[in-house]
């Protein structure tokens, strides 16, 4: 079956969605998405949007605190254009719906988290992302131009190798002409071709057991894109949140958001110490990468599982209102967190790699863009700060549709482009090699390629991976399609790329720490 749009959008998140929006007076626009529209990464983020608001606050400090916590890998360029362009996309979320905290006098209710210097985070008590992910979904749904494919899964993205054609790893010449999708509820295969794609599949949490993300985030767009021979860079680069909600056998684990530590609360150990300032003179509102790497110290000295979140000297009332998902999530598992302390423990929760893009979201493939968290921008450098992510997807969406409306009038529908063969295959006789397979990466990543790693680590990581990898190729050619199969076939290739690159840094720095090579650039060491 083939569709085809002048604009395809793989992913619904605010990348995706947003993209969409402004792009959609020009053309038709499909909108595909795996699960349905709303579930997404976007959903799932707690603490909010970075940007310059208010006095003393300034563009400046803004760009100094993503450029120190990211650890002198950012490019600065890059940071001070998103930093420079953010008030402009916050009127834009505004406009389309979205509601950010004020206080009495109608000035927006600051937040701050860890890295920032000063209070900038615009939220929405704490579930920012659901309020943006509901705002932007309604827009797109009464958009006359907009169609929208739930429950659709991009297989690959098409490109001259399904005409027959030879394309050698970052051949300049590579062009997208669309993606195959597969039907999760009929099992049937769509052709769907596009003038321009743009990719915005966000992260790969699930590569690990624990993590914040949801179950879709299987690294699909920048697997299909590496297979696509597109170039995909800083993968060693994975983000761990410290304070995930210790909660053992809950998938997707529970996010306690950074901004509940820029509201007082305070880490502490199973001995009540402040143990954060042994660490860091910045205590709990430390950049995530050292908070994280600290209570994997801790946890490791004294054997337990997880380590605490105090609240317990903060107004209670105000504590509520302020955080109501974290506080009703607690209270269920029988934490009242205004008198109790919460357990935590860091997760898997951001990818600051991906597909590589230029300032307007193009890809080394033509017709192809990608934005939000599949994307390596060059903004978070080694590691992220906090609630940069979501400020980085809208304005490299809005970059992107500027540039795609500019460049479109060039491109036409590929013809004969052929329908995707399955002729030969089956369905698997035993889905256990599936789910088995899928379950061995995650405990691979969990134990080997996590907060701290190694040269042996990796290299045993690779190993194994190296055996799943060839049993799986072997299972997709022979196999009828399905969600799982193609989640454990895009974990296998982008799980690859972060353990090789990973390989190939010979140095800790930010999100990367190995024990082979300890000491950090001298010129970050301290964080001054």
């Amino acid at each position: 079956m083939e569709d085809r749009f002048d604009f395809l959008v793989i992913g619904s998140g605010l990348a995706g969605l947003s993209f969409a929006l402004k792009v959609a007076d020009s053309g038709k626009v499909a909108v595909i998405t795996k699960g349905s529209l709303n579930d997404t990464n976007t959903s799932y983020a707690q603490g909010g949007i970075a940007a310059v608001t208010y006095e003393p606050d300034n563009f400046e400090k803004h760009i100094r605190d993503t450029l120190i916590a990211g650890d002198g890998l950012c490019d600065p360029r890059i940071v001070e254009m998103v930093v420079r362009e953010a008030p402009l996309q916050i009127e834009q979320l505004i406009k389309w719906g979205t509601h950010f905290d004020k206080e009495s006098d109608g000035k927006y209710n600051l937040a701050k988290e860890g890295g920032h210097s000063e209070y900038r985070i615009l939220h929405h008590k704490d579930n920012t992302g659901y309020e943006i992910q509901q705002a932007l979904a309604h827009a797109v749904k009464v958009h006359p131009n907009i169609r929208i494919f739930e429950y659709f899964f991009a297989i690959d993205i098409i490109t001259q190798h399904h005409l027959g054609k030879l394309v050698k790893r970052y051949f300049p010449g590579i062009e997208c002409y669309g993606a195959y999708a597969l039907d999760l509820k009929t099992g049937q295969i769509h052709t769907f071709l596009s003038r321009v794609t743009m990719i915005a599949t966000g992260g790969v949490g699930n590569i690990y057991h624990t993590t914040t993300n949801p179950l879709i985030a299987t690294g699909d767009g920048i697997a299909m894109v590496y297979r696509a021979k597109g170039i995909v860079d800083n993968m060693e680069f994975v983000q761990f949140h410290p304070t995930s909600l210790y909660n053992p056998g809950e998938r997707p684990s529970f996010l306690i958001t950074e901004a509940l530590r820029g509201h007082g609360a305070v880490l502490k150990n199973h001995k009540g110490e402040d143990f954060m300032l042994r660490y860091d003179k910045r205590g709990s509102l430390a950049p995530r990468d050292i908070v994280a790497r600290a209570i994997d110290n801790e946890m490791k000295a004294s054997g337990e599982e997880f380590v605490f979140l105090d609240c317990r000297h903060l107004d209670g009332n105000d504590l509520i209102n302020s955080f109501p998902n974290i506080y009703s999530k607690c209270k269920s598992l029988g934490i009242d967190i205004t008198k109790d302390l919460i357990p935590v423990v860091p997760a898997a929760h951001f990818l600051c790699g991906g597909i590589q893009v230029n300032e307007h979201g193009c890809t080394s493939i033509q017709r192809l863009y990608a934005a939000g968290e599949t994307a390596y921008t060059g903004l978070h450098g080694a590691n992220r700060l906090a609630s940069n992510s979501l400020l980085e997807a809208i304005v490299f969406a809005d970059r992107a549709a500027k540039h795609a409306l500019n460049s479109i009038k060039s491109y036409n529908i590929q013809e004969n482009i052929p329908q995707w063969n399955d002729t030969g295959t089956t369905h698997p006789e035993e889905m256990v090699l599936i789910t088995q397979n899928y379950k061995e990466v995650q405990q691979i990543f969990s134990y080997y390629v996590g907060i701290v790693r190694s040269n042996l680590r990796l290299k045993r990581a690779m190993d194994r991976l190296e055996i799943i990898f060839n049993e799986t190729e072997e299972l997709y050619a022979k196999s009828k399609l399905s969600q799982k199969l193609c989640e454990l076939r895009n974990m296998i290739n982008t799980g690859y790329l972060i353990i090789k690159m990973a390989q190939q840094r010979k140095e800790s720095r930010g999100l990367h720490y190995t024990t082979d090579y300890p000491y950090k650039n001298p010129s970050n060491a301290n964080y001054e």
